[in-house]
């Protein structure tokens, strides 16, 4: 395979009308369809973004367990992006699931010349609560991919693992274990309240300067919450595979999401925690 692309930064277009915006997933595959590059690949496609992607594991998993894990040959990783990267003129990276610390370091070195940004999603537990990240893998995270993050996007319990803080409790926290994970070299950081209490969520936006934005919605009341994370983090990456602002990608993309979770339940999809619905602008269920 030629890779001579690797000598140079790899640096997308500015994305136009006349061309397709284009985003790569680099994560594992959900076999229940709800989360992982599945739910990645429907969350872009549902913001009119073509979606490529690069599997770095294999899952058996469906509403209520994941039941096995196979991590891909980390050539195959490597060759993945790199036959991704030679080609396609890829506008944002989102990365989820790496679950090693070998898959990690594969996957920072394949991207040491892509200079587009990345939102990177650190995935650590599934909803059913099984492990999808390698407990030695968190300081391999921190020390190669979070210096490379336009934008972490961490639940409150993965917040406070990559901190070994306690989670935060309120929005004051939250900013402050923000900025926290700011000082570890991230851009910006998404931290967000779907495991907060009360009637409304908080997602709240920081970056290293201090600012922070903020995105409420209502909570609603319903088990179908599987693949949430994911489909936040690919649709940030639609909005700025599109040529949005960072704020402006995570406004499309949590009202996005918020509609998925809305009519989440009429899908019906499995006997656990069920998917969101990422394609109800088209359809209802």
């Amino acid at each position: 395979m030629n890779t001579d692309f690797l000598s140079s930064v790899v640096a997308p277009r500015r994305w136009s009308n006349d061309m397709a915006a284009i985003a790569l997933t680099i994560a594992g595959s959900d076999s229940g369809g709800g989360a992982g590059i599945q739910a990645d690949l429907k969350a872009m496609s549902a913001l009119g973004v073509y979606g490529a992607s690069v599997v770095t594991a294999v899952t058996a998993q469906n509403t209520r367990a994941v039941t096995a894990v196979h991590g891909i040959p980390l050539d195959v990783i490597r060759a993945q992006i790199d036959a991704v990267l030679s080609d396609l003129d890829v506008g944002a990276i989102k990365i989820g699931m790496l679950a090693t610390p070998e898959i990690i370091e594969t996957v920072a070195d394949a991207l040491s010349g892509y200079a587009g940004p990345i939102v990177l999603d650190p995935v650590m537990i599934a909803k059913s609560g099984d492990a999808l990240l390698a407990g030695d893998a968190i300081q391999t995270l921190t020390d190669l991919l979070i210096p490379r993050a336009t934008v972490l996007t961490p639940n409150l319990p993965e917040a406070g693992r990559l901190l070994e803080q306690n989670e935060a409790q309120s929005p004051d926290e939250m900013v402050a274990q923000g900025l926290a994970l700011c000082a570890k070299g991230a851009a910006s950081v998404l931290m967000k309240g779907g495991h907060g209490q009360g009637e409304i969520c908080h997602d709240l936006l920081v970056d290293g300067s201090g600012l922070v934005d903020e995105f409420t919605a209502q909570r609603r009341n319903t088990k179908n919450t599987h693949g949430t994370g994911c489909t936040l983090s690919s649709s940030i990456s639609a909005g700025l595979a599109k040529g949005l602002s960072l704020r402006d990608s995570v406004a499309e993309a949590h009202a996005y999401l918020q509609g998925a979770i809305a009519q989440a339940d009429g899908l019906c999809v499995g006997r656990g925690h069920g998917p969101v619905h990422h394609f109800h602008r088209a359809w209802s269920a």
